[in-house]
């Protein structure tokens, strides 16, 4: 016979397993959970510090996006900067550069024209210009210039053997104002600026003047003071800057030379002007100012001197020169000229 207290102990000691039992499995459960959370924040941390990683990689390479794309966006050659060429002349105008590369460029007020070879060798081709401004080579290679002192008002043909012809100095019996500057049209035409300085028209005004040098045609003559000119290479539009307003205006060009639909092109505009490969319109005001065919500013170009001309030249017509008061610069683009 089992006595109580045989059937207490063992009823106490199967208590004391059961809580046993429960202390292991609570503790199980602690250690459990316990260890649960530690993989949680473990796993947290090194998604952030995934997340920081990825995100420095995106910023940096998003960096790196913005800088290449600057680079590809502007018009200049990635790291190239602003040299001089020359220096010490009264006031430089007018660049144009020939079929070999040469730079040409007047000093307007010593009256004199000055080359810049391939090889970097200056020389002075003539003296005694007629205080000439805007220069442009013709498709024989004869050199015209705008000549504009107090005897001359016109333009110049110098031929390439250094004969001189007068192209035009009058009209309508009355000697021109002051040619300015100028662009051939792809037929042989030339568009150049008169301005009006108190001289002998008494209006400013830009003509066309015919590819058989017989007929002036006055084709705009409500500027204040028209300026730099330059057309697109199929001889379709037309692009002229009314110094006077500040401002530039781009039209289209009709067969027989005379212009229409008169369009607004940019709020800037001062002196000369220049185009290239892509069609973007370089315009001289503080700076060089960069505008793409649908009139958006697209670059600036800063010059250590305030530009007043530019071309593009060299033998592969990838660099950009510019006059600039006393100087000649230049900058390897990453464009090309026409």
């Amino acid at each position: 016979m089992i006595s109580k207290n045989t059937n207490f102990v063992m009823l106490r000691k199967l208590t004391d397993n059961d809580a046993l039992k429960k202390k292991v499995k609570t503790s199980m459960k602690r250690k459990f959970y316990c260890f649960l959370l530690f993989l949680l924040l473990f796993a947290s941390v090194g998604c952030e510090k995934e997340h920081a990683n990825s995100n420095e990689e995106t910023g940096e390479k998003g960096n790196n996006d913005i800088t290449a794309n600057a680079e590809k966006s502007s018009v200049v050659a990635p790291g190239a900067k602003i040299e001089k060429r020359a220096g010490g002349f009264g006031f430089t105008e007018g660049p144009a550069s020939d079929d070999y590369g040469t730079i040409f460029f007047t000093d307007e007020n010593n009256d004199s024209i000055h080359t810049l070879s391939p090889d970097g060798s200056f020389t002075t081709s003539r003296e005694n210009t007629g205080q000439g401004t805007g220069l442009a080579f013709d498709s024989d290679g004869s050199l015209i210039v705008c000549e504009q002192d107090k005897e001359f008002h016109r333009l110049l043909s110098i031929h390439p053997d250094g004969r001189e012809t007068i192209l035009i100095d009058s009209y309508q019996g009355k000697p021109l104002n002051a040619p300015n500057d100028l662009w051939i049209a792809p037929g042989g035409g030339i568009y150049f600026t008169d301005p009006y300085w108190g001289k002998e028209q008494g209006l400013s005004r830009v003509y066309y003047l015919s590819p058989d040098h017989s007929k002036l045609i006055p084709v705009i003559d409500d500027m204040v003071r028209p300026n730099g000119v330059v057309g697109t290479p199929d001889g379709k539009k037309l692009y002229v800057i009314d110094a006077g307003r500040k401002e530039t205006y781009v039209y289209s060009i009709q067969a027989d030379g005379t212009l229409h639909d008169k369009k607004f092109f940019a709020p800037e505009g001062d002196d000369g002007m220049t185009i290239d490969s892509s069609g973007n319109i370089y315009i001289t005001t503080g700076a060089v100012s960069v505008f793409d065919p649908a009139g958006n500013k697209i670059d600036t170009i800063e010059t250590p001197e305030s530009p007043s001309n530019l071309c593009f030249g060299g033998k592969d017509k990838q660099t950009l020169f510019i006059t600039a008061q006393t100087s000649l610069y230049s900058i390897r683009m990453r464009v090309k000229g026409l």
